[in-house]
């Protein structure tokens, strides 16, 4: 991220607040009047006043700057009201950015929720808050004050004014010049202080492995060299205040000694003694503080700002979207198929072996496919990637002939609904539970669904509609039925089920996966149980050499791995009633398990008898 990002960054939160920003340079207008008229009301006390013999008029023209310095000191405390109402939220739209970017590495597939980067990041927002504050008052502070004095110094006469511009306007260039280095070195430091962090808290961590490794040299060899890295950082960092203390003397300190030099010339050519004392008023009592708050400002709390929302903005990406202003979904091509991959590989790391490696499959609307394969094989990844979950490393995903990429989260959720095996239940009533994704269907059409996919029960146990849903009395069944349900009422034509139901016993999921292949639309299944697959009437398995895909006759001639997987199955006691009786004795009690059923064997024996013969895993 550059400064030139940066910069636009805090241009447009100041052009957000516009009107913010005017009332604080209206009341900074009045907080300059003791700068504007110091001066000049000091020279009248003295030529008019002192050295003219007539103390009270004196004394009147300092009453004029006491009555000054009044009217000041109340637009200080109104600037600083105003100012609350330029910062405070900038740092509210900085956290959002923070929380948005925590939020999408956590809910993105295979990331993760992580504690650190927030904490680190909250503490940088604050840090910019602080340093934005500070800089719009030194920043404001200076152009209000520096511009009152020069106009005041003009006012007693120009000629004074140009001796006092020149070696000003000389250290301000002398600064403006420097920052460039103090922004390349306390940007320096502040990596070099993050490196010294991460190489101490790994050598902490893991010192266990240090030790059993015998690498204790080479790990505080390797701290130590961070840790000079950072003392060098600091050291060049720190010789830098040496051009911040140049700029005050050229640009605050040469203006006196101008002034002075110059005093004998400009009283010959007129100037009263109080003109030239109220010169250095205004060089010393304006100039000079502004000056120095600007150079330490900037320098100081300038530079941490802008290095601190680098920091942010690089790693928190503005959302590109939200709401109301998301990207337009792109208009589909003609009778395009449900769901399309083109050319998809994905990994999980450079050098990891590929999940998918250049693969391509069309499902046309209303097709039900079953993804099933070993764990870890790649099957909730697939899901994933369909859903735009995850981008992959080449290739496309179309949903309904768009391509998922360029839908923008909001609108996706019209393509397609994602069901994880982990279900999601919120406190609140049934209804709000179940029409979550379509807030519009009415009791009749949600006790339908509830009809269909076998959770009328369900339903009445828990009291109606109307009952209130507390997620921790639920089983994992049960949770799953209830996700399954919101699913099935979602307007979404795709849905996928990534294991959705494996808490359910076989009888119940073969009701829900029934219900799911009966609803318009098009259905993926990544299958826990083999049974799964035969209910579907075409089948991915992923295999060594990669996913295939067919039938569940094609798949049993030739693919090795699918018949390993049917004859896993033909075998396995955990599919049977003792097993599912023995894990509700555990306490892991399936829904469903409590109805006399057919068993998971006998129902795909069945299926296999209305299919025309097909093998028979009992």
């Amino acid at each position: 991220m550059s400064r030139p990002d940066v910069g636009r960054t805090t241009w447009r939160a100041l052009r957000a607040r516009r009107r913010e920003v005017g009332r604080l340079a209206a009341w900074s207008v009045v907080e300059s009047l003791p700068a504007l008229l110091a001066g000049l009301l000091v020279a009248r006390a003295v030529d008019q006043g002192f050295l003219a013999g007539r103390f009270a008029t004196g004394l009147a023209w300092l009453g004029g700057l006491a009555v000054a310095i009044l009217l000041g000191a109340v637009a200080t405390g109104r600037v600083y009201r105003s100012l609350g109402a330029v910062v405070e939220p900038f740092r509210d739209e900085l956290a959002r950015l923070v929380v948005h970017g925590a939020l999408h590495d956590a809910t993105r597939a295979g990331g993760h929720p992580d504690s650190a980067p927030v904490a680190r990041l909250t503490h940088h927002v604050e840090i910019v808050r602080d340093t934005f504050g500070g800089l719009v008052m030194v920043v404001r502070g200076f152009l209000f004050t520096a511009g009152a004095a020069l106009l005041g110094l003009l006012a007693l006469d120009p000629t004074v004014a140009v001796l006092v511009a020149a070696p000003l306007l000389t250290g301000l260039v002398v600064f403006a010049a420097a920052l460039p280095a103090m922004m390349a070195h306390q940007r320096t430091q502040v990596q070099a202080g993050e490196a010294l962090g991460r190489s101490a808290a790994t050598a902490l961590t893991g010192h266990r492995d240090v030790l059993a490794c015998g690498a204790e040299e080479r790990t505080v060899a390797e701290v130590d060299r961070r840790v000079s890295d950072h003392a060098d950082a600091e050291r060049t960092l720190a010789r830098m205040s040496a051009l911040r203390s140049l700029s005050l003397g050229l640009g605050g300190w040469l203006p006196v000694v101008v002034l002075l030099l110059a005093a004998p010339w400009l009283v010959r050519r007129g100037l009263s003694t109080g003109a030239v004392l109220g010169a250095l008023v205004y060089v010393t009592t304006s100039l000079q503080p502004a000056l120095h708050a600007l150079v330490q400002g900037l320098g100081g709390g300038g530079l941490r700002y802008a290095v601190t929302l680098e920091r942010i903005l690089a790693t928190c990406r503005t959302p590109s979207h939200s709401g109301s202003a998301a990207t337009p979904i792109p208009e589909p091509e003609a009778d395009p198929p449900a769901v399309r991959l083109a050319g998809l590989t994905f990994r999980y790391g450079p050098r990891a072996r590929p999940i998918l490696d250049d693969f391509s499959m069309d499902l046309p609307e209303g097709a039900h496919l079953a993804v099933v394969g070993p764990s870890g094989t790649g099957k909730s990844t697939l899901a994933a990637l369909v859903a735009g979950l995850v981008e992959p490393e080449r290739g496309m995903v179309h949903l309904a002939g768009r391509p998922v990429a360029a839908v923008a989260p909001a609108d996706r959720a019209a393509l397609r609904v994602l069901v994880p095996q982990e279900a999601y239940v919120f406190t609140g009533s049934l209804a709000d539970n179940l029409r979550y994704l379509c807030p519009d269907a009415d009791d009749t059409v949600v006790e339908t669904a509830l009809a269909r996919l076998g959770a009328g029960a369900l339903a009445r146990r828990l009291g109606g509609l109307a009952a209130t849903v507390a997620p921790a009395t639920l089983s994992a069944g049960e949770r799953q039925l209830i996700a399954a349900v919101r699913a099935y009422l979602a307007p979404a034509p795709l849905v996928i089920l990534d294991e959705a139901t494996c808490h359910l016993d076989p009888t119940l999921e073969a009701t829900v996966e029934s219900a799911f292949a009966r609803r318009p639309g098009t259905l993926v299944v990544i299958a826990h149980r083999i049974s799964s697959a035969v209910r579907a009437r075409r089948v991915l398995v992923f295999d060594e050499d990669g996913p295939v895909a067919g039938s569940h006759h094609e798949l049993l001639a030739r693919s090795p791995a699918y018949r390993e997987l049917v004859g896993h199955w033909d075998g396995d006691a955990s599919a049977s009633p003792a097993a599912e009786a023995d894990r509700a004795a555990d306490g892991d009690r399936p829904v469903g398990a409590d109805r006399v059923v057919t068993t998971e064997r006998a129902a795909v024996a069945e299926r296999a008898a209305a299919a025309g013969g097909l093998p028979h895993l009992g």
